[in-house]
């Protein structure tokens, strides 16, 4: 009875962990596919941002310097390879920035609610692992690999930028609304949310494109909603500038802007342009305009503002989970009951 009693205790707690291998063995199986698909989309992201940031970039560097000179002069200078380094580092832009959006949509479609659709997920609870833990591996895991993956995208992207940023003029600035978001956190913690979401959907509605569409609508609420309130979550810095000007001087990002009056008013910029042409003159002095005003964000603001947007990401990403955990809590105590009715 003694040796039972002592034997026991140990094998309970070593089936704990096996039933957790398995089904993480489990997830990676069933979503083999998926991620094989997700392995090579970050391959060929990864040789593409490193072609730009080597080879792509000292070929176009060489030719908006060969294009400077030419400026006074006619001359030849290699248009192609300016031209390609923009378009192609434009769509690897665009691609970053779409990453959450395609773990949203797997998250959603297949991770969840194809699981819930066919009784997989229910299939898996009756084999020695809970319904919470089942979720925790199903969550964990996706997460570790999004946050590693998108990680690795946005430092390349950063950097690529960063080298651009000094050898060629045309390059698209940090307050460009996509080169934003795929320099920074804000990218992965989206992505996150994605997943999170995809979670919520597929539980609560367990059909694979309807979870598919929502998750989607979801984590597009949640980047258009990022991308209003960014210019807000940090205080801007006034520049005034006189209207000799062609207009307002803006640091970069750009929140409000227009023109300053003698009683310390604002208004819109009527986009007239300098005081110098009479036409303008005449308006400025009926709306007894002094100056125009731009209250924007420098370049120093960058990084304030992605993390306080990614802790506004990231604290929804985590109301999404928990919400998930309790729609799951209460799916599973109302089976029973439907069981015996």
């Amino acid at each position: 009875m003694t040796e039972l009693a002592t034997t026991g205790t140990p094998a309970a707690s070593v089936r704990r962990p096996s039933a957790s291998r398995g089904l993480v063995r489990t997830v990676l199986l069933l979503h083999r596919p998926a991620l094989c698909a997700g392995a090579g989309l970050f391959a060929v992201l990864t040789v593409l941002l490193l072609w730009l940031h080597g080879p792509a970039m000292d070929a176009a560097a060489t030719a908006w310097r060969q294009y400077d000179h030419c400026r006074e002069s006619a001359c030849t200078y290699d248009q192609d390879s300016l031209l390609t380094f923009k378009s192609f580092s434009q769509y690897a832009t665009i691609a970053v920035t779409l990453v959450p959006f395609l773990v949203a949509a797997w998250a959603g479609a297949s991770l969840f609610g194809r699981e819930m659709e066919t009784g997989t997920a229910r299939l898996s609870w009756t084999q020695s692992v809970s319904p919470a833990r089942w979720l925790t591996v199903k969550l964990a895991l996706p997460a570790a690999l999004v946050t590693a993956g998108t990680s690795v995208l946005v430092l390349l992207h950063q950097r690529t930028w960063r080298r651009s940023q000094s050898r060629i003029d045309t390059a698209k600035g940090w307050a460009d609304p996509l080169v934003f978001h795929a320099n920074g956190p804000t990218t992965v913690a989206i992505a996150l949310f994605g997943l999170a979401a995809g979670a919520l959907a597929g539980l609560a509605l367990r059909r694979s494109l309807g979870a598919l569409v929502v998750s989607l609508m979801l984590t597009a609420g949640v980047r258009g909603a990022v991308a209003l309130a960014l210019p807000h979550l940090w205080s801007p810095v006034r520049t005034v500038t006189s209207l000799h000007h062609n207009g307002p001087t803006s640091l970069g990002l750009t929140v409000d802007e227009g023109l300053l009056t003698s009683n310390g008013g604002r208004l819109a910029d009527p986009y007239c342009g300098s005081d110098l042409s009479t036409r303008c003159r005449e308006l400025y002095a009926k709306l007894h305009a002094t100056g125009f005003y731009s209250d924007s964000h420098p370049y120093s603001h960058y990084w304030p503002l992605q993390w306080v947007a990614t802790g506004i990401v990231l604290a929804l990403t985590a109301l999404a989970v928990l919400t998930a955990f309790r729609l799951l809590t209460r799916q599973v105590g109302a089976a029973p009951k439907e069981a015996r009715r």
